[in-house]
């Protein structure tokens, strides 16, 4: 007979579907229970996707089973609803968190689209339509927003403990690199991942904002999946490259909300072109791969961004494109016609 920690231990192997993260450093796994003859083991899910407990049943029998001295395996799979998301069936439901209307997340399959250029600049065009705007670097490992502020100051505590955003043109911004001198590295497992991006959710003190933005790691493990069951995502944007190897991890990254009931607010397509001065354009990464990908998925495609000199200057500067007039530069242009969709997709009143 075996022990329930060797059961545990095996059950390590199964990962939530969609998730690189495995069922039980997620907590899932609730009791277990090895009598002779027979393993019962006791798993609790929260979500609408009536294939995720399907998928999770077929996994734990598929490595329980093969297991020498297991008996019978009986794998109980207790399904709780998953609260909806803002905007299901024409109703509006506000997000838990205090001081924020609705949470968007920025997200991407894989690094090295842009995604944090894409969320910084999004935050400052959503600024200029009038909304409230926060922006939370949830990228642990490489964050890059202090940087694309320009800030380097640290953030003080209220009288609540709770940590006080910094602020740089009109947005309230949480990041791990707010924390970190230059150069020092984020050494973290996935429990005290979890615990850093709950707290960076829930212990900030958000002031009054109509919009939090995620802006979360490439890829689609811990801290994704703790973002969707620590608080009510309204919507998911997706940044890719037109090239099919960042398509392929897009894809991936729409599969992932999908499972966890977020809606998918559309696709952005990065690095589009390059325009030389002379306005020729020159499709580095290929051509038009962002807009077919949007239609295969049946997802809006919110926009198409070039590749420019000055975003990349400006995003080191601390000074994001976006601020600059749309009637007079291209890509702010572009920004501030995504953040024009957001708005109406994802109303805040």
């Amino acid at each position: 007979m075996m022990s329930s920690d060797s059961i545990r231990e095996a059950l390590r192997q199964v990962c939530y579907p969609g998730f690189s993260r495995d069922i039980v450093s997620f907590g899932l796994v609730k009791e277990i229970s090895c009598e002779a003859g027979l393993t019962t083991v006791c798993i609790e899910v929260q979500t609408r996707d009536a294939k995720v407990p399907e998928q999770i049943f077929q996994d734990c029998h598929a490595v329980l089973d093969k297991l020498p001295g297991v008996g019978s395996v009986k794998v109980v799979i207790d399904v709780k609803d998953a609260p909806a998301a803002g905007g299901h069936g024409g109703e509006q439901v506000k997000s838990a968190m205090p001081g924020v209307k609705r949470i968007i997340a920025v997200a991407s399959g894989k690094g090295g689209v842009g995604k944090s250029t894409v969320s910084v600049n999004l935050a400052v065009a959503l600024v200029a339509t009038g909304a409230k705007v926060g922006l939370c670097d949830c990228d642990l490992y490489g964050p890059s927003v202090a940087h694309m502020f320009g800030i380097h100051a640290r953030p003080l505590a209220n009288e609540r403990n709770q940590i006080i955003p910094l602020q740089a043109h009109g947005i309230q911004l949480m990041s791990m690199g707010f924390l970190l001198d230059d150069g020092s590295p984020v050494i973290v497992r996935g429990p005290m991942a979890h615990r850093y991006t709950q707290q960076f959710l829930l212990q900030v003190a958000w002031e009054d904002l109509d919009y939090l933005l995620l802006d979360l790691p490439p890829g689609t493990g811990d801290i994704q999946l703790t973002v969707v069951q620590t608080v009510l995502v309204d919507g998911a944007i997706i940044v890719t490259t037109p090239q099919e190897v960042a398509l392929i991890d897009a894809r991936k990254a729409v599969a992932m909300f999908e499972k966890v009931n977020v809606p998918i607010l559309g696709l952005i397509e990065n690095m589009a072109w390059f325009e030389c001065d002379a306005g020729k354009k020159y499709h580095l990464f290929g051509e038009g791969g962002g807009v077919r990908e949007a239609e295969l998925l049946q997802v809006p495609l919110l926009g198409r961004i070039p590749l420019d000199v000055l975003t990349r200057e400006r995003g080191d500067a601390g000074a994001p494109v976006a601020l600059l007039d749309p009637a007079a530069n291209k890509v702010a242009a572009a920004f501030h016609a995504v953040a024009a969709r957001i708005r109406a997709a994802v109303p805040t009143a």
